[in-house]
């Protein structure tokens, strides 16, 4: 397994774009859609059989995830400063709960579909396994 970046940058432009329109459209199914869509091609673009496109969806997917709890976070903190310390708290509390959350729904959906993407593609020959020659003596 190796990280194909090109593929995992690819894959999380995709999630955002997909993901932020979905999401107005249709709420929750549209943000995870953005998810499977995104790790799907992340996958396929890798290439390299299942593993290794489980491996890119999951990376797009975790990193969509981190940049969907970067952004509650700022809602968090603007919540917190209106708030108080116990806004605060709550605010802080309530935002690593939801950036977790968000990084489960794009990184789970993302893996599955980057495996897809992976198997679809196929692995290329060149990676093929040979068994050793002995040489006879």
């Amino acid at each position: 397994m190796a990280t194909n970046w090109r593929a995992v940058l690819i894959g999380f432009v995709v999630m955002v774009v997909v993901g932020s329109f979905g999401g107005i459209v249709i709420p929750v199914f549209g943000t995870i859609g953005g998810g499977i869509i995104g790790g799907f091609i992340a996958g396929y673009i890798a290439g390299g059989g299942i593993w290794n496109g489980t491996w890119n969806g999951l990376v797009a997917g975790g990193f969509g995830g981190l940049v969907g709890a970067f952004l509650l976070s700022l809602v968090g903190v603007l919540v917190g400063v209106l708030a108080g310390p116990v806004g605060s708290i709550l605010a802080g509390a309530g935002v690593f709960v939801l950036g977790a959350v968000v990084a489960l729904l794009f990184a789970i959906p993302s893996g599955i579909a980057g495996a897809l993407g992976g198997w679809l593609k196929g692995s290329p020959r060149d990676r093929a396994v040979e068994r050793p020659r002995s040489s006879a003596r």
